[in-house]
């Protein structure tokens, strides 16, 4: 196995420790709004606002050229952030941080065996193995007790 940088380990880990964070904050952003939509609109709008200016002091703007060599598929990855954002504002706050990021995990883990099984979506392709299925697994079992809890 190759060495990993390790601030490549740590990105992820931060960015995953957001994520229930960012779930609250678009809840309450909804129930401010009243709209599950608005408040996506919101959080995407920022974003948006700060990629631009990132984009433009690091002046890394894509070329027309690069944009029409993309394939339709290439633009959905935008309305997959949404459904995410829109779902976490909905479900995080009634069903609660703990129970709404272990079926994330779960389901981000899920597809992510597929991804790498398959190759699929520019990833390395690395076969499912008993060990990867007893993992997911797990994260289920995790999934049923807290839900039980």
């Amino acid at each position: 196995m190759p060495v990993i940088a390790w601030w490549l380990l740590v990105l992820p880990l931060i960015a995953g420790a957001f994520l229930p964070l960012q779930a609250g904050i678009n809840g309450q952003v909804a129930k401010h709004f009243g709209s599950v939509m608005g408040a996506a609109m919101l959080s995407f709008a920022v974003g948006t606002v700060a990629l631009i200016c990132v984009v433009l002091f690091q002046r890394d703007m894509p070329g027309i050229q690069a944009l029409r060599g993309l394939s339709w598929y290439h633009w959905c990855a935008g309305l997959l952030g949404m459904f995410f954002i829109a779902t976490a504002a909905f479900a995080g706050p009634r069903i609660g941080a703990l129970l709404f990021m272990a079926l994330v995990l779960a389901g981000q883990l899920g597809m992510a065996l597929l991804l790498d099984h398959f190759g699929w979506a520019g990833f390395r392709q690395s076969s499912i193995s008993l060990g990867k299925i007893a993992g997911l697994l797990l994260i289920f079992g995790g999934v049923w007790m807290i839900r039980r809890g």
